[in-house]
């Protein structure tokens, strides 16, 4: 394991983060990011990142996870930040092989965090595209994580209409065509904060936020990415059709999403969440799609539910309560 660039002055996260490199199963590099844990650790949130996202983006989240208790990490997946990108030619365009291919990634970063003795019990936080590999992640009997938290996931994807219907034959007809590595309608080669205003942006409501983004986008460009390609889509709707057949698994699950939601397609939640026996979704009033970049009281309430989640999974909830009788 090396060690990484880590911008730290775009990252506004606890001081002394750091990023490794490390090298998943199928010879794809990836960078991960770790911030200090907080005094007397209560576990590691593994804070699974969406499309076009990189570690520093998240290092607000660390600091607000850090004052409840808990380190975090985060990742860049292969073909975005700092990671191999897939398409040498074209690096802009994000791009994978397959949805499931992103497990070798969380794979070689959980090796990584039992290496670096990083505090247990483990906890999963996955945003957007990061709520389908952590629910793919989960779905197997050996996982390493003791609750699952979810933020907008991606377990369904939005589609015109008139198309919904067909989704499913046109991604396994257009997925490995001659068109598989071009831009899907409405998407180009401009990362999202550059091609939307604040006015106009789907992601969230908060100005400072959205200016940030900006910030860093200007001053790190190579972590930035622009549009999927039309084999990117396709793999992820065949991806979110195939998690949607499995059960729930048998673990605890708090799930925000924002009222405003205009990304995922919210009924793949709603169904998800249904079907859950030890799920609560939180639909927050106002909200649009990143809800750790949203403003201040939306953020502390996503937050909160995390961590009264991972509480209760670590057996905390029941610990702080003796302590507190026995003050």
């Amino acid at each position: 394991m090396e060690r990484a660039p880590f911008y730290e002055q775009i990252a506004r996260g606890p001081e002394g983060g750091a990023a490794y490199w490390l090298t998943a199963r199928d010879g794809v590099r990836i960078r991960f990011g770790h911030w200090p844990s907080p005094p007397q650790p209560r576990g590691t949130v593994f804070l699974l990142c969406g499309r076009t996202e990189y570690v520093e983006k998240y290092g607000p989240a660390a600091a607000d996870f850090a004052a409840r208790g808990y380190a975090m990490l985060a990742i860049d997946w292969r073909g975005q930040g700092l990671a191999d990108r897939i398409l040498p030619d074209a690096p802009e365009k994000g791009h994978v092989g397959g949805l499931q291919d992103y497990q070798w990634d969380l794979h070689a970063v959980i090796d990584a965090a039992d290496e670096l003795g990083l505090p247990q019990p483990y906890f999963l936080l996955g945003h957007s595209m990061g709520g389908a590999i952590g629910l793919r992640a989960i779905e197997h009997q050996n996982h390493r994580f003791a609750a699952a938290a979810f933020s907008a996931p991606m377990w369904g994807i939005k589609a015109p209409a008139l198309l919904h219907p067909f989704r499913i034959l046109l991604a396994q007809l257009l997925g490995d065509s001659f068109l598989a590595e071009a831009y899907p309608p409405g998407m180009n080669g401009t990362t999202y904060v550059y091609r939307d205003s604040f006015l106009t942006n789907r992601l969230t409501r908060d100005p400072e936020m959205w200016a940030w983004l900006i910030e860093q986008a200007a001053k790190h460009p190579e972590l930035t990415l622009a549009g999927p390609t039309i084999h990117w889509v396709a793999e992820s709707l065949l991806e979110c059709e195939a998690l949607a057949s499995l059960p729930s698994p048998d673990l605890p699950c708090y799930c925000g999403l924002g009222a405003e939601e205009k990304i995922v397609h919210c009924p793949a939640v709603h169904d998800r969440m249904n079907r859950w026996p030890k799920g609560r979704l939180d639909l927050i009033p106002g909200a649009e799609h990143e809800l750790m970049m949203e403003i201040p009281t939306t953020r502390a309430r996503f937050y909160d539910g995390c961590a009264a989640l991972f509480d209760a999974a670590g057996g905390l909830e029941a610990r702080d309560k003796l302590t507190a009788e026995s003050a």
